[in-house]
């Protein structure tokens, strides 16, 4: 990994600005909001997003010597327009107005047109704690968020900051997108060729607005063994961020996870049909392959062909009909809308099962017996009469 200092990341980034036509004063500008983004942790928005600000120019989004005006105002009021310059040197001009304003009203309220990205939104809400005052800074975005029941992207992720002085303690401050994730985070994964993880990301992020379900994202940060016959795992978040003791979530790589007391158990399971089922149809449209997503009170406890309590299908749910009988659970185009049987249950009772075998013509089978019965006990003690199923590609 190569290190570079502040100076040589300043001149190099200084220089770029300058190239474009930036005036040295505006150049200056820009550099110190971006490198501000990187010393703050915040890589996503930081010296990587120069390159962006370079095409932006190039097709004539930006204009490099903006003439920057105010073209309404008040006492604490003021509109400025940006004149399509860089956000990096319209928000700060913008975010200096309120601050005079509310040196000789008390309050200073200043509105931008005309803009582009403004990098971090806590730069310029920082600026008002030199002067002992409270500073905001918000911005719009493109559509990138589908709303709650909508497939379509329609909000922004509408950054906000909020940073308050606190005396002789450190200031807070708090920068943030409203959305479960901010763009720039998905931007920094693409820069690291983690296809797998944003397709990850993002599908956790489709499935609040496909099912009208709030979607929690967070990360695994260490795993370990229980005193049963699971294991758990420790994610990043826990009730402060809306996780509840027996939420439950299955993927399409077999982990079926439950979560107690802010951990999340998992088991392993499959989620395809064994080979004797794709060889053997039994429903002559092809074998089941349930479609990633997430159904809503679809499962009930109940029993599992008559013979033992199992998560039996309740409601309607999609699934992929692979009928070219290769041995391959296959995703295809024929899928079908309805309810078929497909239950959560075990496989071999007696012991752990390392092949799907007959267990599965497309239900979702345990492997360990004793891990089904603790994620049973654990729907029983819930006390919830129906339960939410989501299957992911590649959840964890």
């Amino acid at each position: 990994m190569t290190v570079f200092s502040y100076q040589q990341l300043y001149s190099f980034t200084e220089s770029v600005f300058l190239a474009m036509g930036c005036s040295a004063k505006d150049a200056s500008t820009a550099t110190k909001v971006l490198i501000a983004a990187d010393l703050r942790g915040i890589d996503s928005h930081g010296v990587a997003r120069l390159s962006g600000y370079v095409r932006l120019w190039e097709a004539g989004r930006i204009n490099a010597t903006p003439n920057l005006s105010i073209v309404h105002e008040t006492p604490s009021t003021a509109v400025v327009d940006g004149d399509a310059g860089l956000g990096l040197v319209v928000a700060p001009y913008a975010m200096q107005i309120a601050i005079d304003k509310a040196k000789q009203v008390g309050t200073g309220w200043v509105s931008v047109k005309n803009s582009n990205h403004f990098g971090i939104a806590g730069y310029h809400a920082m600026m008002a704690l030199e002067h002992d005052m409270i500073g905001m800074a918000m911005t719009n975005a493109s559509a990138l968020v589908a709303p709650t029941f909508s497939s379509e992207k329609m909000l922004g992720t509408n950054p906000i900051a909020v940073a308050i002085p606190a005396g002789n303690e450190p200031a807070f401050v708090a920068d943030m997108a409203t959305t479960t994730a901010a763009n720039g985070k998905l931007e920094i994964l693409q820069r690291k060729n983690a296809d797998g993880e944003i397709s990850q990301l993002k599908s956790v992020l489709n499935l609040a607005g496909q099912a009208g379900y709030k979607v929690i994202a967070a990360r695994v940060i260490s795993q370990g063994s229980s005193t049963s016959f699971s294991q758990s795992i420790t994610i990043d978040i826990g009730t402060s961020s809306g996780v509840r003791p027996n939420m439950t979530v299955l993927s399409g790589e077999g982990l079926v996870g439950v979560v107690k007391d802010d951990e999340v158990y998992w088991f392993t399971a499959t989620t395809n049909a064994g080979r004797h089922w794709l060889l053997n149809l039994m429903n002559p449209k092809g074998t089941a392959m349930v479609v990633p997503n997430q159904y809503k009170n679809s499962w009930v406890l109940g029993y599992h062909k008559g013979q033992y309590k199992a998560l039996t299908q309740y409601a309607p749910i999609d699934v992929y009909r692979d009928s070219n009988k290769n041995e391959i659970a296959e995703v295809t185009t024929n899928i079908e809308r309805g309810i078929f049987g497909i239950n959560i249950h075990r496989a071999n009772p007696n012991a752990i099962s390392t092949l799907v075998e007959k267990w599965s013509a497309g239900c979702q089978v345990l492997n360990n017996p004793h891990e089904f019965a603790q994620l049973i006990s654990m729907c029983e003690a819930s006390g919830n009469k129906f339960f939410t199923y989501t299957l992911l590609n590649e959840w964890l």
